[in-house]
């Protein structure tokens, strides 16, 4: 027997799995990790951008003791830790921002709840034994998702400061050094 034949369609599964959501709210939840996705890729574009003018601030000028190029290496490498910093704290506000759309559909009866099951899910973690409504089932998808692909965002941004970082000390074509 053909293990096949018991395969649904791809237009047939979908059909279900909208079928068993239930709560029109959905389309609400989909629009706001849109919006949020967004937000948090401009967030971490800005840190990025923040960073590298730092860093070419910092190396900029090529007339300095090697006592000021030391403090400016040390500035360049403080300046990428806040950096890592911001983009946690971004990922909290994430959080944050979820709970505050968990709370607003009442899915749970305490916030906190709200918000240990934002973060669980965020993180991809979920370790809670949290009942919900049949009719959100997909809500710890959507917010794993999110979780999933703003992580990945800011793991780019972050190896990206780092090559910078890492190439402004590299040694020049001529032979010289770079400034840190």
């Amino acid at each position: 027997m053909d293990i096949f034949t018991y395969l649904p369609s791809l237009s047939d599964l979908f059909k279900e799995v909208y079928a068993g959501i239930g709560d029109p709210k959905i389309f609400w939840i989909l629009a706001f990790v849109s919006c949020m996705l967004v937000l948090h890729g401009i967030y971490v574009l800005l840190v990025v951008i923040l960073f590298h003018k730092l860093v070419n601030w910092f190396t900029s000028n090529k007339h300095i003791t090697s006592d000021f190029l030391n403090r400016f290496r040390l500035a360049a490498i403080i300046s990428y830790f806040v950096a890592i910093l911001l983009v946690i704290a971004g990922h909290i506000v994430d959080i944050v921002m979820w709970t505050y759309a968990i709370i607003s559909l009442k899915i749970f009866i305490t916030n906190p709840d709200a918000f240990y099951f934002a973060g669980e899910m965020y993180v991809t973690l979920g370790l809670g034994s949290y009942q919900i409504e049949k009719s959100w089932r997909i809500l710890p998808v959507i917010i794993a998702f999110s979780g999933i692909f703003a992580v990945s965002m800011s793991g780019a941004a972050i190896f990206n400061m780092l090559g910078s970082l890492l190439d402004k000390s590299k040694p020049e074509e001529n032979g010289g050094q770079k400034s840190i």
